[in-house]
């Protein structure tokens, strides 16, 4: 299974003290995040440390519910409430495997948040900017913001120069899906599989 979806899914997550709150203003709210981002993503912390802390902030400040049924989409549909259950459970350890086993290796990025762009009541785009290096080019981040909770902000998806990384989930575990004549628990196989790996 490809995961591009996953690879730039770092700037989400960072360290953060037992009795920090996050702000529910989304554009601080991410701000806060970027900046906690640096505190976990240095060269001194462990592996083990940076994938214990990026686990329990993916837990806090993202939607992982959320993105499992969009992932799914209408395929959802043909799951009974066990299955449900399995999908949502394997989801959850399929992201935060993802992301942590490639996350690690990064250190102290540097993004500027720039602007809010509010769509409705439930959902605020933060705008922001990864900035170049002499090796990578300046590339823009969306951040899509989910605020159906006024006190309590969760990340929906990341739009990285135009492109929807929950899109390209959905179509991933679509593909998997269809590519096996229609039949749903092949996508269960292979995320077994990788979370087994």
């Amino acid at each position: 299974m490809k995961k591009k979806f996953f690879i730039i899914v770092f700037f989400v997550f960072g360290l953060s003290q037992e009795s920090f709150a996050y702000s529910s203003d989304p554009k601080q709210f991410i701000q806060e995040i970027v900046n906690d981002a640096k505190k976990i993503l240095v060269d001194t912390n462990t592996k083990e440390f940076k994938t214990k802390k990026l686990s329990e902030m993916a837990l806090k400040t993202v939607d992982i519910k959320g993105v499992a049924y969009y992932s799914i989409g209408n395929y959802r549909k043909l799951l009974n409430e066990e299955q449900m259950k399995e999908y949502l459970s394997l989801f959850e350890k399929y992201f935060l495997k993802s992301f942590t086993s490639r996350l690690t290796d990064y250190s102290d990025p540097k993004i500027d948040v720039v602007s809010t762009e509010v769509l409705n009541a439930k959902y605020t785009i933060v705008k922001s900017v990864l900035l170049a290096t002499d090796k990578k080019p300046e590339v823009k981040i969306e951040w899509r913001v989910y605020t159906k909770n006024p006190d309590k902000p969760l990340i929906r998806d990341l739009i990285i120069e135009g492109l929807s990384l929950a899109r390209t989930q959905k179509e991933e575990f679509a593909s998997v899906i269809e590519t096996n004549n229609g039949d749903i628990t092949k996508l269960f196989v292979t995320l077994n599989e990788f979370v087994a790996k």
